[in-house]
């Protein structure tokens, strides 16, 4: 399909094969020779054969033979004037595709004075261009320049973001052109394609935008159409694209790719109201001009992004050096002045599972687990858009606070996410004209005829994150992860040593309450030899002392006893299996009433007492003293209540028994669970002290957890709860 026979139809823009059309401009004429043979299959219409043979003979065919493959930013080589038989010179170029040689004829232009136009450059521009110290001076600078190199009558710089859209940044012209400095062009307005060809080719010329396509006619059975010509001069554009010229006013047009770092940044354009073309030695200029300028956008580009690289790293190494000097905790980042500064965010938080802490201005926690979540679940290292509700939605509690947002993650394992937020920036956007295209009565979509100014406000997303930001918050990550992975290894290590220090602190305690049990069986006994003895000659006072001797030869047998009990506790192996708990409780009910027939203890036993996995032995153990603890703490209650309930969680299951007895004081909950810990003294209850430690260990061995609580006068309750069972 030739270029004239194309549907004007944006709609299909991206599928318009603008590579391939078939045709080219009519101000040139065009050869295209097989790239093995250089035996001619296409030429322009209109092009005698009798020229094709004297183009061919005139041209070195050795140098046609060596043309090097045309690859993204090459122009088609010059190859000198050729003089045809009744026909002005002309200027010969050639480029080689992977099938083809394109060959390229224009008539020498008598406005083109030699290459004084690039010394001229180089001499003069060349200085001024390096004394532009920011954007908006290096645009100008080069919009100038292109204008006077070109003779057009408006040149501007054009900038493309990230969604294809454009901006024009740097403009000069004459009194009769309109202005589109600060202007915006939509993504529409250049196809992706497009753009995509303005990275392989760097300079295109439309002399005149009246023109009409002179097709190429193929040769010895070759398809015109098959003719690549992405790198031609001549190539024929889009007639859609000729349409929206003429829309806008233009009759001649040229564009000059801007290529940073290999990305096409945006174009020098030049427009003229009436045809303009330019001569190989002006198009040179423009070219290298266009060069120059990409140059210098990346030199610049990189020189801030390098300054900000440079003071981020410093920021990042101040966070790391005051975390690692810590207890490594990452929530202490929140405390850190330099966080917000690091990603240059209004909010930031800290997400550990279900643990959340926050600085500045951020969504509600519920908000911050369910995002954190979300991004978890996303796999990725690091995550950042400007525009979060396009990806993940949330509510509008979430989005008022967080239009964009940059996250990394610290762990797969865990849900350790660290997060930046940005507010929303409403932005007004002057468009050169409504961007939306108008749809005629058949369906089909054309340019816009209008490029007078249209304002539109737009919301809904943030400030960029910039390379240099993403580059920080990585940076931070590896740097947390390596803080995380040695304290970690601390942990393991100390965790080591202190198994170690318990088993031969259990082995000691085991051995010395052994060994004590018999000289405190010794002690008892002796005295008691000594009263049957020697009683008639023991006074009253000695009697006492012996007394007293032999309670606290008991007591310490007791303490001896309980020791050791609380040592078996901690070698023994778990055989767990499930226990009913109503059977259990009710079992060791009874038993306490006949310890104390004479008292009437109201016990009021939930029914409903879960069956708990656990090793049958210890959970008596550990339940019978929470039971006797509660009778024997009621004991000067004139009406003893003890009620055991059931205690159910998401994370296990348990029980709790409640008393309203003497109570105690919560400051003193964590000593409950100590190891020979009393809050009463041994005159108004008997016990050792290790009873509630022994319910802690037992507890713990099983990964379940204890608690307490009371109030003094009021009773207290104690309880826990076990993992459930597996095969719940």
């Amino acid at each position: 399909m030739t270029a004239d026979a194309l549907p004007s139809d944006l709609a299909a823009c991206d599928l318009e094969p603008i590579r391939w059309p078939g045709a080219i401009q009519p101000h040139g004429r065009m050869l295209v020779l097989d790239a093995q043979t250089l035996q001619p299959v296409a030429a322009s219409a209109g092009w005698p054969a009798p020229d094709h043979a004297a183009v061919l003979e005139a041209l070195d065919r050795t140098a046609l033979s060596s043309l090097p493959a045309a690859g993204p930013g090459m122009s088609p080589i010059s190859l000198g004037s050729v003089q045809l038989p009744g026909r002005a010179a002309q200027e010969v170029s050639a480029h080689r595709t992977a099938s083809h040689v394109i060959v390229e004829c224009e008539d020498a232009s008598p406005q083109d004075h030699g290459p004084s136009r690039i010394y001229a450059l180089a001499r003069n521009f060349l200085s001024r261009l390096n004394e532009a110290r920011d954007l908006p001076a290096l645009c100008l600078l080069a919009a100038e320049e292109m204008r006077r190199v070109s003779g057009f009558g408006r040149a501007l710089v054009y900038r493309f973001d990230d969604d294809g859209h454009g901006e024009v940044l740097a403009e000069t012209l004459e009194p009769d052109y309109d202005s589109y400095l600060g202007h915006h062009f939509p993504a529409s307005d250049i196809p992706r394609q497009a753009r995509a060809l303005y990275l392989l080719n760097h300079f295109r010329l439309i002399p005149d935008a009246g023109y009409a396509p002179v097709p190429l006619l193929g040769l010895e059975g070759c398809a015109a159409s098959q003719v690549d010509l992405s790198h031609a001069l001549l190539r024929s554009v889009s007639p859609v694209h000729v349409e929206y010229m003429r829309n806008m006013g233009t009759l001649a047009s040229m564009s000059v790719s801007i290529v940073v770092d290999g990305k096409l940044w945006g174009l020098v354009s030049c427009h003229n109201h009436a045809p303009r073309t330019l001569g190989p030695n002006a198009r040179a200029a423009c070219e290298h001009l266009g060069q120059l300028l990409s140059l210098q956008i990346g030199a610049l580009q990189a020189a801030e992004e390098a300054a900000a690289r440079l003071e981020l790293r410093q920021l990042t190494l101040s966070l790391v050096a005051q975390l690692a000097e810590s207890d490594g905790t990452l929530s202490r980042l929140v405390q850190a002045g330099g966080l917000l500064r690091l990603a240059r965010a209004s909010g930031a938080a800290v997400v550990l599972d279900e643990a959340v802490w926050t600085v500045g201005t951020t969504p509600p926690p519920a908000e911050l687990e369910a995002l954190a979540h979300w991004v978890a679940a996303r796999g990725e290292d690091i995550y950042a858009s400007d525009e979060l509700a396009r990806d993940f939605g949330g509510s509008p509690a979430l989005r008022e606070n967080a239009a964009g947002v940059l996250a990394v993650s610290i762990s797969q394992v865990h849900r350790h996410v660290i997060l930046w937020f940005r507010p929303e920036i409403v932005r007004t956007v002057r468009w050169a004209g409504n961007p939306r295209k108008a749809v005629d009565e058949a369906g089909r979509i054309h340019p816009r005829k209008s490029f007078d100014s249209w304002v539109e406000r737009l919301g809904g997303r943030s400030a960029r994150w910039l390379p240099s930001e993403l580059a920080a918050a990585r940076e931070l990550r590896d740097a947390l992860i390596g803080i995380v992975l040695r304290r970690a290894q601390e942990m393991a290590d100390a965790a080591t040593a202190l198994g170690r220090v318990n088993k031969e602190l259990e082995a000691f305690s085991y051995t010395v309450s052994h060994d004590l049990r018999a000289p405190m069986r010794h002690i008892a006994g002796y005295a008691d030899l000594v009263l049957e003895m020697d009683g008639a000659h023991v006074s009253e006072r000695g009697r006492r002392y012996l007394g007293h001797v032999k309670e606290a030869a008991a007591y310490a047998g007791q303490l001896v006893d309980a020791l050791l009990d609380f040592s078996r506790l901690g070698r023994a192996a778990l055989k767990p299996r499930s226990v009913d708990m109503v059977a259990m409780v009710a079992d060791l009910v009874r038993e306490l009433r006949r310890d104390e027939p004479g008292r009437n203890v109201q016990w009021d036993v939930a029914p409903d007492l879960p069956a708990l996995h656990a090793d049958p032995f210890l959970l008596q153990v550990a339940t019978r003293n929470l039971l006797a603890n509660a009778q024997k703490y009621t004991r000067r209650q004139p009406a003893p209540r003890i009620t055991v309930r059931a205690v159910v969680r998401e994370d296990g299951v348990g029980l709790e028994v409640e008393d309203n007895g003497v109570g105690f004081e919560m400051k003193y909950v964590e000593k409950l669970f100590g190891v020979f810990q009393r809050l009463h003294a041994t005159e108004e209850f008997e016990g050792t002290g290790i009873g509630l430690a022994n319910v802690k260990r037992i507890v713990e061995r099983h990964g379940g957890e204890v608690w307490a609580r009371g109030a003094p006068q009021q009773g207290a309750a104690f309880g826990f709860v076990l993992p459930r069972s597996p095969i719940h």
